[in-house]
Order: structure tokens, then C-alpha cells, then sequence
């Protein structure tokens, strides 16, 4: 895919047909691209009947099947902190401040992540895509959107974001 099709020299390989590796590139490109976007819609699907279908459905469940049915879990306890955030970034922008604690990030909170690669994941198959997010910021939860995208500096959110260490007593530690 990455693989020079001209010589040192500027010229195309002689030895290969150009047009049939760029039209397959391209191919794969789109093919790609695709299964990116199939991804991205999925999982925004799972987010909202996970999130708020649930709520919709309960009224229309009936007495007998009610007993059987478990509330949608609200997370509250925080996985990962903020601890940088680039001015101009789309963090920045989505609201996020330093020392921001995260609870929920997109598909991920604290009875689903492992390690900080979780994030990463997310983050990178839903370029383009806006995220939820859940934060509590002092005392109070806020949920923001964020939207992972290239801009002008590193990454595709703009901020640093660090795994919550076990706490060793009752305190919290970062």
C-alpha cells in the first residue's frame, strides 16, 4: 500500500501495472473506509439503546416481564483524569479542563476498561464521529461531546488523559 510506484529517478516502475495497484488501493481504500464508518454507526447504536432507548422501552414492558428487567447502570465512579489540555484543540472545544475526571468515554467506563489502549481504540475508530462523554468535575457530572479529529497539533483529541491508579486508603489517587 505504501510502496513507491516511480524509480529514483521520478519515473513509473516499468515492471508493474500502475493503474491496476492504484485502481486496487483505492479499492481498498473505500473498502477501508466503509468498515470505519459501519463501526462508527454501530457503535453510537449501542451507545443510545444502551443509553437512552432503554428508558423508552420501559413503559412499554409489561408487569410480568418488568420483575425480570435490570435498570440501565449509571456509572459514577471515575477511571481516568485530565491532566492536559491544548488550547484550540478538540478538546478544548468539547469543554474538557484539566483535573477533569472521567467516568464514562463513549463506550467505555469504569466496568469495562482495562487499560488506557481502550481509549486509544475508541478514539481512533471514531475519527470524525462525536463521542459522549462523562465527566465529574468537583462534585458535579457533566456529559460533553467530543469530536476526535486532525487539527493542528499531535494526536486527534488535544489532551492528555492518565489511568486512575488503586487507591491505597479510602482517597482517591492520580
Amino acid at each position: 500500500m505504501a510502496d513507491p510506484l516511480v524509480d529514483a529517478e521520478g519515473f513509473p516502475l516499468s515492471h508493474i501495472d500502475i493503474y491496476q495497484i492504484r485502481y486496487a488501493r483505492q479499492k481498498i481504500i473505500c473498502l477501508q473506509n466503509d468498515h470505519k464508518n459501519i463501526m462508527k454507526q454501530i457503535e453510537v447504536g449501542l451507545y443510545e439503546y444502551y443509553s437512552s432507548s432503554k428508558v423508552a422501552n420501559f413503559n412499554s414492558i409489561t408487569k410480568q416481564n418488568a420483575s425480570s428487567v435490570k435498570p440501565l447502570q449509571q456509572y459514577k465512579d471515575p477511571f481516568a483524569k485530565v491532566i492536559i489540555v491544548t488550547e484550540g484543540s478538540p478538546a478544548a472545544y468539547a469543554g474538557l479542563k484539566v483535573g477533569d475526571l472521567i467516568v464514562e468515554f463513549g463506550s467505555i467506563n469504569v466496568a469495562n476498561f482495562k487499560n488506557m489502549k481502550d481509549i486509544g481504540n475508541v478514539v481512533k475508530h471514531s475519527e470524525g464521529c462525536q463521542l459522549n462523554v462523562k465527566l465529574r468535575r468537583n462534585e458535579d457530572y457533566i456529559v460533553t461531546h467530543i469530536l476526535p479529529k486532525r487539527w493542528a497539533g499531535p494526536g486527534l483529541l488535544g489532551c492528555n488523559i492518565v489511568e486512575k491508579q488503586m487507591p491505597s486508603s479510602n482517597s482517591e489517587m492520580w
